[in-house]
């Protein structure tokens, strides 16, 4: 049996996948068995930050590879301490608790939300109200704190105590927020819901109208952190700090990683045994980490990934058949003037773009290191395709 005869028989249909296997890659190319060249605009939804295989990235997590693959979290990790201590001293928060995907990431802010107003007010306070179209993940909590009616179905009974108000609305979340309610999360900018990009002045009322209230801000980071919006963190764009920010994707450069990170007034809320995983600050995975931050937070690269965001908007704008871009750095909506946009991207990957969706738009998440060269290539081939098809 070939790769995609296995994946049918063995491994169970959680995925549509495009009808590829992809074999090897650098950079922003990729080849499939059969040896096609493929132009990546996803990045594994947003996770290879710096490309396939780059030769540091490589190299980092070779040597960790090499020393300690693994520890219980009963002792202590060169690796992630360095890694915490960066990230704390990058963005201004306190300490890191460390986990392995952004659902575990968004879970642990549940968990530290909670706890907080449990400690300080009643075990009543615990609600949290999260915005239409956002999405935190897939376990039964971050589903259900998932502000889509479309993923609330089969898994019933769906975690308690979540709430949901329009976005860009302060007054929806005013409606929203009762004596309950111990916080507010939300994404930035809304990935899988659309690519819909939060306004700033809105972003900065909520997060009055929340410390007036000792409502904890909770800002997931998974798919816009790490250079993606050409800050190291799309907060840092609204001119905000959160209360407790959620990281992952990106900042493993291709390792499975979560973060949550909180600040000073919460740094102290758990405590042994109130949170846990085997595999969280893993060292090879925080080596990779490690290396991702030492290369986006290099001078200038930020600086560049603005530049290149702003080539690639104007490239999509030039085609006929785009109606609109929604952008921010290198995380790209595009709007169709017509076709289905899941359709189109099947055809742009069998003519060799990767390009995934978000609800009716096509999205771009591309390595932030994709050279100009290939952004024509991409827009190029998206330009071929959108004429073939309509």
């Amino acid at each position: 049996m070939n790769t995609k005869e296995k994946d049918l028989k063995y491994i169970m249909h959680t995925y549509g996948r495009y009808d590829v296997a992809l074999a090897k890659g650098k950079g922003a190319v990729a080849y499939d068995e059969n040896g096609k060249k493929y132009i990546d605009t996803a990045s594994g939804i947003g996770v290879n930050c710096l490309g396939f295989c780059d030769d540091g990235w490589v190299k980092a997590v070779s040597e960790q590879a090499g020393k300690i693959q693994h520890m219980s979290n009963y002792f202590y990790s060169e690796q992630a301490s360095t890694l915490a201590e960066r990230l704390c001293t990058l963005t201004g928060l306190s300490k890191v608790c460390f986990g392995n995907s952004g659902a575990e990431a968004n879970e642990c802010a549940i968990k530290i939300a909670r706890k907080y107003s449990f400690d300080k007010y009643d075990a009543d306070r615990n609600e949290i109200v999260t915005l239409r179209n956002s999405f935190h993940g897939r376990t039964v909590t971050t589903l259900a704190a998932t502000g889509q009616d479309v993923f609330h179905k089969y898994f019933f009974p769906f975690t308690e105590g979540f709430s949901y108000a329009e976005a860009d609305s302060i007054e929806a979340l005013r409606s929203a927020v009762t004596d309950k309610t111990c916080a507010v999360m939300f994404e930035l900018i809304q990935g899988e819901g659309g690519v819909n990009i939060l306004d700033k002045t809105y972003v900065q009322e909520l997060v009055k109208y929340c410390r007036e209230k000792d409502i904890l801000v909770i800002i997931d980071e998974v798919q816009t952190g790490v250079g993606r919006t050409g800050k190291l963190f799309a907060y840092q764009n609204y001119d905000i700090l959160p209360d407790l920010m959620t990281v992952a994707k990106g900042i493993g450069g291709g390792l499975p990683i979560g973060l949550c990170m909180c600040g000073e007034k919460l740094k102290d809320v758990m405590s042994p045994s109130t949170h846990g995983t085997t595999f969280g600050a893993n060292p090879v995975v925080c080596a990779g980490a490690n290396y991702v931050l030492d290369r986006v937070t290099a001078e200038g690269f930020l600086d560049e990934v603005n530049a290149k965001g702003k080539y690639l908007e104007e490239k999509l704008l030039a085609i006929d058949g785009v109606k609109s871009v929604r952008r921010m750095g290198l995380m790209v909506g595009i709007e169709l003037e017509s076709g289905n946009a899941h359709d189109m991207a099947v055809k742009c990957v069998e003519n060799g773009l990767i390009i995934i969706t978000a609800k009716n738009l096509m999205r771009m998440l591309p390595p932030l290191v994709i050279g100009y060269d290939e952004i024509d290539e991409a827009a190029n081939i998206l330009e071929k395709t959108i004429k073939e098809n309509n």
